[in-house]
């Protein structure tokens, strides 16, 4: 009995990390995450331009008072990063048929494309486009993106 007692003294007097080599102590902070210079513009542009996602009124493609301020913001940005280009991409309505949805976001993009360059946003940083019923956004909508270089448009919207 007289061992065990010995032994279990042992044993608790020696670390844990000694005892099990695997084992570590975790850092109080975690190592700093390095993230890709696209998702820090990406990040930045939501930030100061106060959104990427501009909403219509269903069934519409007028602009709305709204979404006028939130794409004078991003002009206003976008005139500030004159190497950045953006991709507006357009979406339809949820109860859309595939062929208006697509016709439907083509047009939401080209307003919102059309409503930047009159802002004075240089066309050639602004591209629009339309996604119908094949990559699903947020509906009654247009998105503002940063896209990584590359990235062909599926159906180029009017404008």
């Amino acid at each position: 009995m007289r061992k065990y007692a010995l032994l279990i003294a042992a044993l608790l007097s020696v670390p844990a990390a000694a005892q099990f080599p695997g084992l570590r102590r975790r850092d109080p902070t975690p190592p700093p995450t390095v993230q890709n210079p696209i998702d820090l513009l990406r990040a930045e542009f939501a930030a100061q331009s106060g959104g990427t996602t501009v909403y219509f009124s269903p069934g519409s493609a007028f602009l709305t008072a709204q979404a006028k301020v939130l794409l004078q913001a991003q002009a206003a940005w976008l005139r500030q990063h004159p190497t950045v280009a953006v991709r507006i991409e357009g979406h339809g309505d949820p109860t859309d048929t595939r062929d208006h949805a697509l016709a439907m976001g083509a047009e939401r993009a080209a307003e919102a494309r059309d409503y930047l360059i009159l802002l004075g946003t240089p066309s050639a940083q602004v591209t629009a486009m339309t996604w119908g019923k094949e990559r699903p956004g947020p509906p009654s909508a247009v998105t503002t993106i940063v896209p990584p270089s590359g990235g062909a448009p599926v159906v180029p919207a009017a404008g």
